[in-house]
């Protein structure tokens, strides 16, 4: 997600704003969801029409870029 507006950032256990994961995703410090990568590629390419693209770009999106998070970092 592009994290624009300082709303936009996910927050630290302190509250502090987060540089790498967005507040859909990271709250006080925890993830807002126990997902595998896998299921957040699926949840992602559903929300297509939402990010104004084909679900097919939205899923070569995520597949492209969620692996380099530190979440799913192997």
């Amino acid at each position: 997600m592009p994290m624009m507006k300082p709303e936009d950032f996910g927050t630290d256990i302190n509250g502090s704003k987060n540089e790498e994961y967005c507040a859909y995703c990271l709250q006080n410090g925890k993830f807002t969801s126990d997902v595998t990568l896998e299921q957040m590629i699926e949840r992602l390419a559903a929300m297509h029409d939402q990010m104004e693209m084909t679900e097919e770009e939205a899923r070569k999106m995520a597949s492209e870029n969620l692996p380099k998070l530190k979440r799913w970092a192997k």
